[in-house]
């Protein structure tokens, strides 16, 4: 008897382990099966708003073991399984993942072909406030082609944050001028 194809397994599997993942408290971002010598790598690949430990991937590898080997009929023979999280190069596709990056430094390409650099604010199912080359604007998640983390080796300039703090409460940024001068007294 041959086995369904990749993505039939993948569709199958799917729902069972994002529920066995969300009883957790993480989010499934990724599911793979793929067809590895004799036996099937199960990749899974999870996230949270406040990241993933090595006891959170240990919890969750137990868990969804559980709900593979209940349904072991769907892989048709042994597996091995990859839990992982995310990497920093993975692009913000989801309104979560703009969420999870606030106060982040991200290279957008927009689908107009204009390219940014710019720390994230506030988001929502829509899109995102950013601050880019000091001005705060508004990009809507249709209009981003690609957007990545950029990885940042100290800390984000705090100028930068109170700034994206300020909009974020809806406090009026005309004293932006007036303040960045008394600070430089």
């Amino acid at each position: 008897m041959s086995s369904p194809p990749r993505g039939e397994i993948t569709a199958q599997l799917e729902p069972v382990v994002a529920e066995a993942v969300a009883e957790l408290g993480f989010d499934l971002e990724e599911l793979d099966v793929q067809q590895a010598g004799r036996r099937r790598l199960v990749k899974v690949v999870i996230d949270s708003d406040d990241g993933v430990g090595l006891d959170e991937i240990s919890d969750i590898s137990h868990g969804v073991s559980k709900v593979l080997d209940a349904h072991e009929h769907v892989l048709a023979g042994s597996y091995t399984l990859e839990v992982t999280s995310p990497g920093v190069d993975r692009p913000l596709t989801r309104a979560r993942h703009w969420h999870r990056a606030r106060n982040r430094l991200v290279k957008i390409r927009l689908t107009d072909g204009q390219n940014l650099v710019a720390r994230v604010g506030l988001a929502d199912d829509e899109g995102v406030q950013v601050l880019a080359g000091g001005e705060l604007r508004r990009v809507a998640y249709r209009d981003v082609e690609r957007a990545v983390v950029e990885v940042e080796f100290q800390q984000p300039p705090a100028k930068e944050l109170a700034k994206l703090e300020r909009a974020a409460s809806g406090v009026s940024q005309q004293g932006d001028d007036r303040e960045d001068t008394e600070e430089s007294r």
